[in-house]
C-alpha cells in the first residue's frame, strides 16, 4: 500500500529482457534500509525488488504489466515517480493508493494558471463511473484531488491542478502535451461501484 506522496525522481538506467523486463533504476533512497522482495511504487506501478546495488534497485517487468502501462515509461532515460511502501504508523498524505493501474489517460492540456498548472487528462469512458468532483486519483504515482470531471464522446477529462512543489518535487515540471500516464481510481470508488452494479441485479 502505498499513500501517492513521492518521495524520490529515479531515472531507469537499464532495460534488458531477460524473459520479464529487468528494469534498473536509479534512486537516492538508502538501498541498505530496502530488502530484496521490497514493494516500490514507481509511477504508480508496485513493483518488487529483486535486486539493489549503492544507488539503484532493479525490478523484474512482466509483459502484462508493461501492456497495462503508459508507453515507454520502461525505457531508458525515463524519469519515474518513487513511492516506498507504506509502513504501519507512517502519516497518510495522500490516500489509499495499491500500484495497480486501472487505465492510461493522456496529458490534453498542460498550462500554467495563476500560480500552479492546470492539468488536464483525458481518459476512457470506463474511468468515468470512478471519478468524481473533489474525489481522488493517482497520476503516475501522485495522488491527487479531482477539481472537475467533463463528459466528453470517448470518455472523460479530469480537470486537476498542479501546485509548484508537486511539479517541483514529481515528473510532472516535464510533462507534454500528448504524454499517456498511469491512472488508478480510488480504491473506495472500486468498491461503492461493484456495490452499486450487484444491487442493480438484486
Amino acid at each position: 500500500m502505498f499513500t501517492g506522496i513521492v518521495t524520490d525522481i529515479g531515472t531507469v538506467v537499464a532495460a534488458t529482457q531477460q524473459g520479464d523486463l529487468r528494469v534498473e533504476i536509479s534512486t537516492a533512497y538508502d538501498v541498505d534500509t530496502i530488502d530484496l522482495g521490497a514493494s516500490i511504487s514507481c509511477s504508480g506501478v508496485c513493483l518488487t525488488v529483486v535486486d539493489k546495488a549503492p544507488g539503484r534497485v532493479a525490478f523484474d517487468v512482466s509483459a502484462e504489466t508493461v501492456s497495462r502501462t503508459a508507453r515507454d515509461m520502461w525505457t531508458e532515460g525515463r524519469r519515474l515517480n518513487l513511492e516506498r511502501a507504506l509502513k504501519l504508523g507512517d502519516e497518510l498524505g495522500g490516500h489509499i493508493v495499491t500500484g495497480h493501474v486501472d487505465g492510461i489517460g493522456t496529458v490534453a492540456e498542460w498550462r500554467e494558471e495563476g500560480g500552479s498548472h492546470r492539468l488536464v487528462i483525458a481518459a476512457d469512458k470506463e474511468i468515468a463511473p470512478y471519478v468524481a468532483a473533489k474525489g481522488s486519483i493517482t497520476v503516475d504515482g501522485v495522488s491527487l484531488t479531482v477539481n472537475s470531471v467533463e463528459d466528453t464522446a470517448t470518455g472523460v477529462n479530469l480537470h486537476l491542478n498542479i501546485i509548484p512543489h508537486t511539479a517541483a518535487v514529481t515528473t510532472f515540471g516535464a510533462l507534454q502535451l500528448g504524454q499517456a500516464v498511469n491512472l488508478e481510481i480510488d480504491v473506495l470508488a472500486r468498491y461503492l461501484q461493484r456495490m452499486e452494479a450487484l444491487r442493480a441485479k438484486a
